[in-house]
Formats: C-alpha cells, structure tokens, sequence
C-alpha cells in the first residue's frame, strides 16, 4: 500500500492551500484516512479524519477552516484548509489505516507573510 502526499506550499496567512493524499488502492477499503501534523519542537498532530463510513473529526484548533474530503474516482482524500493561520505551519502526514497504519511522506505547510 502506498500513499503520495501532495500540495504543500507557502501561503499567506488567511489564504488556503489543499491537500492529497493519492493511495495505490480503493480509499473505501480503508478503516480510516486521515491527516497528522508535526511543527518543530511541537508533538504531533492528529488534524482532520474520514471513517469508511463518512464520519469525520476534527482538531479544535481547525474546526470551520479545513474540510476533509474523499475522491473515489481518484482514489484520494484531500484537506482543504482556508483561513490559514502561521500556527498551522507544520508538515503534514497522510495515513490510512488497514488494520495497521500506512504512511505518506510529509508535505510542508508554511503559513507566512
């Protein structure tokens, strides 16, 4: 199983980058897709996650500016973040959970002016 991040970049604060997480098989096998983030000297993050059901959780901390999302016709599932702060500066991990997780590399997030 493979996952590829996608669409980091520099943003200013209060603009929107979006996120995807590309995996080598159905989405809808998985358990669980989510997103985590780790700033520097900061613990990691659990950010947003999507249940093979459709339930979805958010961090407080990103409640009402990202959305988490699933393209079947892909076979992906995206973070779109709006009303970005310099506190979500971080980089950004994918995973899918089978039974056992699967990871995605990083794809850094930097929020600046």
């Amino acid at each position: 199983v493979q996952l590829q991040a996608s669409g980091g970049g520099l943003a200013q604060p209060g603009g929107s980058l979006r996120l995807s997480c590309a995996a080598s098989r159905r989405i809808f096998t998985f358990k669980v897709m989510g997103w985590y983030r780790q700033a520097p000297e900061r613990q990691r993050q659990l950010v947003a996650r999507v249940t093979a059901g459709g339930s979805t959780y958010y961090a407080d901390s990103v409640k009402g500016r990202f959305t988490i999302s699933r393209d079947g016709s892909k076979n992906t599932v995206n973070l779109q973040m709006n009303a970005l702060k310099p506190e979500d500066t971080a980089v950004y991990s994918c995973y899918g959970n089978l039974g056992y997780d699967y990871w995605g590399q990083g794809t850094q997030v930097t929020v600046s002016s």
